[in-house]
């Protein structure tokens, strides 16, 4: 039986030929049995680039390539491509870089069949050389063996399904690979890895088994039937290629067995064993304890980010591994080196293209741990080489499965590249560690155990598993086994190249990622079940140091399977599975001194936060752990920071303790002097602060936030009472300055000190006795040392704050008790025997204690009890005192007399009054109610101090009088009302004397300082009347106010009217009010108004201005009288008038004159000069026939041209645009009989039979003249705009007026071309060369179409008429008339100018103005046809600048001729030689042979006239 084999291009990128002339390759499609090589062509020289593709271009633009694949099909010889399969194997297995991979398939195979159990067994032969040992030691034999025996064949036997007959063709057909979908197997490439240990496999499974042999380079199997021979295994059998290859020991015995543990993880075998002839070297035991799903958060998204997979539910299985091996597994021979399998897999296939690959360093396992060579055991002979160990591992693994939902274009590129769909459920599975497993399974790290189980237990470390690990590494501390994820060939690496190969396996990737965070949910669970149950937690404390060294160490573990770290050799896999991890559910928690909290939430300790214990930090001995490293690194995981700090004490349910507060103050010094904190910060963490201190018994609440100040013990006793806003001095004791002052603490001062305490001694029942200063005199007698040790100290400020606090308070001992400072005396005062004099007040200093106001002096008021009221005291009788005593006594203490006895003394009548007519009465008065006793006081009728004998203000009694308040002069107020009460009652002469005080004394007594605006008493005598006064600010003193009935002062008071605060002129905001409310109502009343109003001008604001330009102040006599023959008077607005004649606007408007001051005014107030451009529009509005029939056509028409002249500007009034376009006010003209009359229009003769008659109409009734021709057509139907001027015209027709020619429809009936065009051609030049002297003097704004336009868009066709029939708009009678000239527009955009064989050039002229020129005119046309109709010589003669087209037309003339001259001489050349050869025929035929030739009568025929000339005609009229 022949092995027939179909391989695909892109599982085998090797296979594949090149042409060597078309230079790229092509795939091979093998299915052949015969080896047979493809002969190259003979060798060609190499081809540069340039000749290579010239030599293409050749071949692609000469041949026709479907017919040669057509003729190849007919006659080509057809030939199958073989190829030899020895050489391909080799190749293919060059590919499997890694250790056993032959037992690699076939114990996947076995998994894939459901085998529960797989056996190897090596079977050796013995050494011909060395013989087999004797002794009955099992040992010795056992070393024997290992050391001299080679091995002669591999059996690999489980106890799977037997094989089918599809599976049977499936062996014989490698690359159809297993159409199963579930499976692992795809490229069906697997089993030929056997062709690495053996030539002949054999394979037998139940009655059946199959025999693979080579033919030179082909394969060959045979079957065979087994009969009764027939096994319930399925057996291969490999005998090895070379005989002398070593039986495995030591290293490659160790790597054998890590690699048959590693085959236990994820595969559904229970036991491997594998033996050395009769010794069973390793035994292999998997155990399981059921599967228990797992619960999955709902805060996980199943599903993949493009919904192609979704995680339906997961299993979790706990497995144990046992192992038990002989102890000759680490055991080595030193003599042979101790040669391995790999090696006598090597060995015999040196010859082939493996063993080229296979050059270089011997390929490792991905175990990290290498077999211990060397060590005890490694060389030196143990006692019993057959003694077993044994060691068991646990592990758990978590499998999802997953439901799939493919696209039908990716399943399509599935079943094309792999031969299979992609599966509609698959699984994928977690294997990882616990930290209990990992104890339990622990071993020592230098052991063979370890080594053993390296592969098995992920570590740090985990791989991707397709049914056996692969060189892609997870990026965590677990495997990963996925098997529906597409590989490579070779099965080592993930394949991320395929477009939908891609997206399949990065599903798979993002689902494992998922995978992974449920596991990790899982164990977090666990965790927080765990961490619950603690005491601390459960009281809501945080948890103590013992708890946490109970569930760190599986925390630790558990961060440590989860230090995301680079993949290899695919970064990109790692990434996916990663970002799809963090991805899937936003919901993350790590354990922290509070257990398990949100990732949010936890924080990273920096330094001791032991002040608070509700914030969740991640214990110290975790902080380095791989995950938490990495959640610190990127971000996630936050150091603990003061805001955290803050909120926590922000919302703590209990107060710190002393001990805390003090680490607190502590942290925030610390931080500052790191400058790790802000202000902002330790403000926040001072305000939420809190702590509860207990001292003596007394428990004190303690709230940072209202700390304020600290004790300085140099200033203030730390043991004196301190206010609560005072931190306790032992929290402060160790803090510098600097500490203090980031604290934002002051030193407690004081005063302040001071003020606490009067508060602290008036909340009775909340202080003690001690501690009461009015009732404690020893604590009163410390408190004043304190003060007085400071008072010197203070500022101003402070001591005025000390005095003012402690007057009115008994805080001073004396012999009579607790005194007030103004009740106590010093010792010094001796005049009564009975005053409370200061005692117990040691060090405390007279200065302090006087500023206090403990008196040197009697109190005044027991000098009028006991003095001025006559009493005796003890011995001593006194006599009474008077007023003058008093002062005398007064003047004799007075630097000692306190302030509050001066204020009694100011306070108190003490002094009797003395009038004109001497003492008034016996009444007392104070001293402020009395005035001195001196000129010309009195004679005001003013109460004077009584005085005896002469007075001087200067004396000391007269200073001291003036200290007390005794008046100088009389106030302002007081003044005005004694001169307006003289006023009123006509006492005139005491008026006038106390204005004349006041204007002496204006400055000497401070008059000058009044506010006169404020004076509300009329006191200021005016003009007009003796009797009637006024107030400063009601009375002026320019004459021109009378005009507003203002008041004015008495003319002899003018020159002192500043000293009364009287002002020239009333108040602009006045005048105005009076002249809005009472206009005047004549033209002389409004000149001398407004003539004084020109004065104040410059007092007048912009508000002012507005105001007076609206009110109806202006009076305007009307020119018509009424019944009694009295011009009315109407009031008109400054805006509403203007000044001057008017001349003829006066008939429109209405204009005044007041003169110039009063003009000058009113144009402040928006009077003009002359209406401007809006406002002669509104007045043409308003009434435009009453405005025509006062000024007439030609007024009226300027009046039109001046709006124009300024449109632009009045179009951008919305209002007024609109309200134009609507009203009739337009003018425009109409040709009528020379008869017709019209009442509402003015008529202008025009000619003889008709007259223009002028209307005005609204823009909608009227046309702009843009075509003469239509316009003489239906003149007699038209309003016409005027056409004199072109602002005006666009004025009209911005306005809607429309133009005549978008209002005449037109249609040509026209005959056929004329044959000859010549006449046609001949306009249509002259047209192009006269173009540009036309355009020479039009503005490019009125130009519709230049003259390079023309070159391209203008065509001249002659016709044999041309009839127009038109219609004006709203008109139904149409107009015909012939023609000899139009224009037609054809679709491109290009016009043809129609004419007839006798056309007219004004004609011509017309229809081409109207096409070149946006508008044309009458003039436009006249010169249009001078310029066609006229020669250049002609034109050179009026003035055009033609010499540049005679210039042109003088060289094309000489170029014309000489071209004419060498094409006669030309004729008359080939003539003279014709006639020559017909000579020379007709002598050689002689006389009687020539017959009659017309064509060689050359004279008498015509001769033909030179194409392209033309005859000179003169040009149509």
């Amino acid at each position: 039986m022949q092995v027939s084999w179909d391989l695909t291009p892109h599982l085998y990128p090797t296979l594949s030929w090149s042409h060597p002339q078309l230079g790229h390759k092509h795939g091979v499609r093998l299915k052949s049995g015969k080896s047979s090589a493809i002969k190259p062509q003979t060798k060609r020289a190499p081809l540069d680039q340039s000749s290579y593709l010239a030599r293409m271009a050749n071949m692609v633009s000469g041949m026709d390539y479907n017919a040669l694949q057509a003729q190849a099909v007919e006659t080509g010889a057809e030939q199958a491509v073989t190829v030899n399969t020895r050489d391909l194997i080799d190749k293919v297995l060059s590919r499997y870089a890694r250790e056993w991979t032959t037992l690699r398939e076939l114990v996947q195979n076995a998994a894939d069949a459901g085998a529960t159990r797989v056996t190897i067994k090596i079977e050796t032969t013995p050494s011909v050389k060395v013989p087999t040992p004797q002794a009955d030691d099992p040992t010795v034999r056992l070393q024997h063996v290992i050391k001299h025996h080679t091995v002669s064949q591999w059996v690999i036997q489980n106890n799977g399904q037997k094989f089918s007959s599809q599976d049977w063709a499936r062996l014989t057909e490698i690359a159809k690979g297993n159409p199963d979908e579930t499976k692992i197997g795809a490229f069906g490439v697997g089993f030929y890895s056997v062709f690495d240990i053996s030539d002949k496999p054999f394979v037998s499974s139940g009655s059946e088994a199959l025999k693979f042999y080579w033919k030179g380079d082909s394969l060959f199997t045979q079957p065979l039937k087994l009969g009764y021979m027939q096994s319930t295994d399925t057996t291969f059998l490999l005998p090895v290629r070379d005989a002398g290859a070593s039986v495995p020991q030591g290293r490659k015995l160790l790597s054998l067995c890590q690699f048959l543990t590693g085959s236990m993880t994820f595969v559904g075998l229970q036991s491997i064993d594998l033996w050395v002839d009769e010794w069973r070297m390793l035994r292999l035991q998997r155990t399981t304890a059921g599967s228990a799903p797992l619960k999955i958060p709902s805060s996980i998204t199943r599903t993949t980010a493009d919904g192609l997979m979704q995680i339906t539910a997961i299993t979790q299985e706990a497995v144990q591994l046992e192992a038990e091996w002989m102890e000759a597994l680490a055991w080595t021979s030193g003599e042979r080196g101790g040669v391995g399998v790999i090696d006598a897999v090597l060995e015999p296939a040196k010859k082939s293209l493996f063993s080229f690959f296979r050059k270089g360093p011997e390929p490792q396992s991905h175990s990290e741990d290498k077999p211990a060579l060397g060590s005890k055991t490694s060389n030196a002979l143990v006692h019993n080489l057959t003694t077993t160990s044994s060691h068991k591992t646990f592990f758990h693994i978590n499998k999802a499965s997953v439901q799939t939902s493919i696209p039908r274009n990716m399943n399509n590129e599935f079943l094309r590249s792999r031969k299979k769909p992609p599966p509609e459920r698959t699984s994928i599975s977690y294997l990882s560690q616990s930290y209990e497993e990992r104890a339990a399974s622990k071993a020592d790290a230098a052991s063979i155990t370890s080594k053993l189980f390296s592969s098995v237990v992920p570590g740090t470390k985990g791989f991707v598993y397709i049914g056996f690990a692969t060189s892609q590494t997870t990026g965590l501390g677990a495997h990963l086994s996925i098997p529906s994820i597409v590989p490579t060939v070779e099965r080592e690496a993930i394949d991320l190249n395929s477009k939908y190969i891609k997206v399949w396996n990065m599903e798979l990737l993002r689902i494992a990622g998922v995978v992974a965070r449920i596991s990790w949910s899982s164990v977090m669970a666990n965790l927080r079940q765990q961490v619950s149950q603690l005491p601390s937690l459960a009281k809501g404390k945080a948890l103590e140091a013992e708890e946490l060294q109970k569930v760190e160490p599986a925390a630790t573990h558990l961060y440590e399977s989860f230090d995301w770290g680079s993949t290899t050799p695919q970064s990109e896999v790692g990434a996916t599975i990663q970002a799809s991890f963090w991805s899937c559910s936003k919901e993350f928690e790590l354990l922290s001194t509070r257990g398990i909290v949100p990732i949010g939430n936890a924080r990273l300790a920096l330094t001791d936060l032991s002040f608070v214990e509700e914030l969740p930090v991640i214990p110290e001995a975790m902080a380095e752990a791989g995950l938490i490293k990495r959640l610190r690194e990127s971000g996630d995981l936050q150091a603990a920071q003061i805001d955290d700090i803050v909120w926590i004490l922000e919302n703590s349910k209990s107060t710190m303790t002393p001990s805390q507060l003090q680490k607190l103050i502590t942290f925030i010094c610390k931080s500052v002097r790191t400058k790790t904190i802000s202000q902002r910060q330790i403000r926040a963490l001072l305000d939420s602060a809190i702590a509860t201190d207990e001292e003596d018994g007394f428990i004190q609440t303690i709230a940072l936030s209202q700390i304020k100040e600290y004790v300085n013990p140099d200033k203030i006793t730390p043991t004196m009472p301190l206010p609560p806003t005072t931190l306790p001095f032992k929290y402060t004791k160790t803090l510098s300055r600097f500490d203090t002052d980031a604290l934002g603490f002051e030193e407690l001062q004081p005063v302040k000190w001071l003020k606490w305490l009067v508060v602290h001694c008036d909340a009775h029942g909340q202080v003690s006795t001690e501690h009461d200063m009015e009732m404690n005199p020893t604590f009163a007698s410390n408190v004043l040392k304190v003060l007085s040790k400071q008072w010197s100290s203070l500022n101003q400020e402070g001591k005025t704050a000390v005095t003012s606090t402690l007057e009115n308070r008994t805080v001073i001992p004396t012999k009579m008790g607790m005194k007030k400072p103004s009740d106590a005396y010093f010792s010094s005062v001796k005049l009564f025997q009975d005053l409370p004099v200061i005692q117990e007040l040691p060090n405390v200093k007279e200065l302090f204690l006087a500023s206090l106001g403990v008196r040197k002096t009697l109190e005044i008021g027991v000098v009028f009890d006991r003095l001025m009221g006559g009493s005796s005291q003890g011995e001593k009788t006194t006599t009474k005192w008077s007023h003058v005593d008093l002062v005398k006594y007064l003047v004799s203490v007075w630097t000692d007399v306190p302030e509050r006895d001066r204020e009694r003394l100011r306070s108190t009548p003490i002094c009797p009054a003395e009038g004109l007519q001497g003492t008034w009465s016996d009444q007392l008065f104070r001293i402020s109610e009395l005035y001195e006793p001196s000129d010309p006081l009195p004679r005001l009728s003013l109460r004077t101090l009584q005085w005896p004998g002469a007075y001087s203000a200067d004396s000391r009694e007269g200073k001291l009088l003036r200290s007390l308040g005794l008046r100088d002069a009389p106030p302002y107020t007081d003044l005005v009302n004694i001169i307006a009460a003289a006023g009123e009652s006509k006492n005139t002469a005491l008026r006038d004397f106390a204005l004349q005080y006041y204007i002496n004394n204006h400055q000497l007594k401070g008059y000058e300082t009044a506010v006169h605006a404020e004076t509300k008493v009329a006191f200021l005598p005016v003009q007009g009347s003796e009797d009637k006064l006024s107030t400063p600010s009601n009375c002026f003193t320019n004459e021109g106010a009378a005009l507003l009935r203002f008041d004015i002062l008495r003319s002899d008071l003018h020159r002192h009217a500043l000293r009364f605060g009287v002002q020239p002129d009333p108040p602009i905001d006045r005048c105005v009010q009076r002249l809005i409310r009472k206009a005047p109502q004549s033209s002389r009343q409004a000149r001398e108004l407004f003539t004084y109003m020109k004065q104040r001008s410059g007092s007048l604001t912009k508000v002012h201005a507005n105001l007076l330009a609206g009110a109806k102040i202006v009076p305007v006599t009307s020119k018509d009288h009424d019944k009694q023959g009295k011009r009315a008077v109407r009031h008109l607005s400054p805006r509403e008038c203007f000044l001057g004649d008017g001349a003829d606007l006066a008939n429109v408007f209405d204009f005044v004159d007041f003169g110039e001051d009063a003009n000058t005014f009113l144009l402040c107030c928006g009077s003009k000069l002359k209406p401007d451009t809006p406002e002669i529009a509104s007045a043409l509005l308003q009434g435009p026939a009453e405005v025509l029939h006062k000024l007439g056509v030609s007024k009226y028409m300027e009046l039109l041209l001046t709006v124009s002249r300024a449109w632009d500007t009045l179009k951008k009034d919305k209002a007024l645009f609109e309200a134009m376009k609507q009203a009739p006010f337009l003018l425009a003209t109409k040709e009528t009989a020379s008869d017709a009359s019209d009442d509402n229009a003015e008529e202008e003769e025009d000619d003889a039979s008709r007259a223009k008659v002028w209307h005005i109409a609204k823009a909608s009734d009227i046309v702009v003249i843009d075509e003469i021709i239509n316009y003489q057509i239906f003149k007699a139907h038209l309003l016409a705009a005027p056409q004199h001027d072109e602002g005006l015209e666009t004025m009209y027709l911005q306005l809607g007026v429309p133009e005549l020619g978008n209002l005449i429809t037109q249609r040509q009936n026209t005959g056929n071309p004329l044959p000859d065009q010549n006449a046609a051609m001949k306009l249509q030049s002259n047209i192009l060369e006269r173009a540009p002297l036309f355009f020479y003097d039009y503005q490019k704004e009125s130009v519709r179409y230049d003259g390079k336009w023309l070159e391209k868009n203008l065509t001249v066709r002659i016709l044999r008429r041309i009839a127009v029939r038109k219609w004006l708009k709203g008109l139904d009678t149409p107009h015909e008339e012939a023609k000899t000239a139009t224009l037609r527009r054809e679709e491109s955009g290009a016009y043809i100018l129609l004419i007839t064989n006798e056309y007219d050039m004004w004609q011509v002229s017309q229809v081409l103005t109207n096409l070149l020129l946006h508008r044309s005119k009458y003039r436009d046309v006249v010169v249009l046809e001078s310029l066609l109709g006229s020669s250049l010589r002609s034109l050179q003669q009026r003035g055009f600048n033609v010499g540049k087209w005679l210039r042109q037309k003088e060289k094309e003339n000489k170029i014309a001729q000489e071209a004419q001259q060498k094409r006669l001489e030309q004729e008359h050349r080939e003539r003279q030689e014709r006639e020559a050869r017909e000579r020379e025929l007709a002598a050689q035929r002689g006389p009687d042979d020539r017959e009659e030739d017309p064509s060689l009568d050359h004279d008498k025929q015509e001769e033909k006239p030179v194409p392209g000339e033309f005859p000179e005609s003169d040009p149509p009229k």
